[in-house]
């Protein structure tokens, strides 16, 4: 039996629907609109966990943000633990790629990374490139603006559609054992920058500064605010840079191309 967490979230529920004619459970805090059975999965509600986990033998676990760290690290660090006492064999994390280290948002995922490192269960972690969707987010406010809410300047970052880093976890969740042990770097093989987000939005201008951006943000949760200002300063800073992907090797394909991934969330 596979569960997946999350599976109200964008990545999460792109994998349940991946795994669609599987053994496969939608874990969710909320209510479930998909096909197929769910079970009540509350990362801040330890005690709902074991419960959630009874039976599961292969459980792919989405990284639970939307907090601050030491949140996240209490919300993963009780998944960890009760998916060792629930007896999962095999736990597939989807983390963060290496070439978005330098964003803040990669610390709790690190975490986690040490946590099931040293857990009694098979681990596969699957560091996630950003999701080309993603970019188009960071982007929306221009639409109506005409400018980026921060700058870009001549950064690049390498994107991958969020369906294809689905459907990867889908292919390490039917058949885990090959991949007990094994971290695997699911890089962007394809770069976009200002130019390419320019040539979407006609007349887009650069973002003015960093600090003008967390001006802007101040409204927003603290952690928000400070990683959307990161994920501006490395992709400004050309400190997010591609590396070797392991991405076409689990999908056995190219990725998708992610021009018509951001153009579509654009509405473009």
């Amino acid at each position: 039996m596979i569960l997946v967490t999350g599976a109200s979230g964008a990545l999460g529920g792109l994998i349940v629907k991946a795994l669609a004619g599987h053994d496969v459970i939608a874990g969710t805090r909320g209510e479930w609109a998909g096909p197929g059975p769910s079970r009540r999965v509350d990362f801040d509600d330890p005690a709902s966990l074991p419960a959630a986990f009874e039976g599961v033998s292969t459980l792919v676990f989405v990284s639970a943000g939307y907090a601050e760290d030491d949140v996240v690290f209490a919300r993963h660090k009780a998944v960890a633990d009760a998916a060792a006492r629930a007896g999962v064999r095999h736990v597939i994390y989807t983390s963060l790629t290496g070439s978005a280290s330098s964003m803040s948002i990669a610390l709790a995922h690190r975490y986690t990374e040490k946590v099931l490192a040293g857990a009694p269960f098979a681990v596969t972690v699957l560091r996630n490139a950003l999701y080309a969707e993603l970019l188009a987010g960071l982007a929306a406010p221009a639409l109506e603006s005409g400018v980026l809410p921060g700058p870009l300047r001549d950064g690049r970052v390498p994107l991958v559609a969020r369906e294809d880093l689905a459907e990867a976890a889908a292919r390490v969740a039917v058949d885990p054992a090959p991949h007990a042990g094994r971290v695997y770097e699911l890089d962007g093989v394809e770069e976009l920058g200002l130019e390419d987000l320019a040539a979407l939005l006609p007349g887009l201008r650069d973002g003015e500064s960093l600090g003008a951006l967390r001006e802007s943000l101040a409204g927003f949760p603290g952690y928000q605010s400070g990683h959307t200002v990161s994920i501006f300063a490395a992709i400004s800073g050309g400190l997010v840079t591609r590396g070797e992907s392991d991405l076409p090797e689990l999908l056995g394909r190219e990725p998708r191309p992610v021009r018509p991934v951001v153009a579509a969330a654009l509405g473009s």
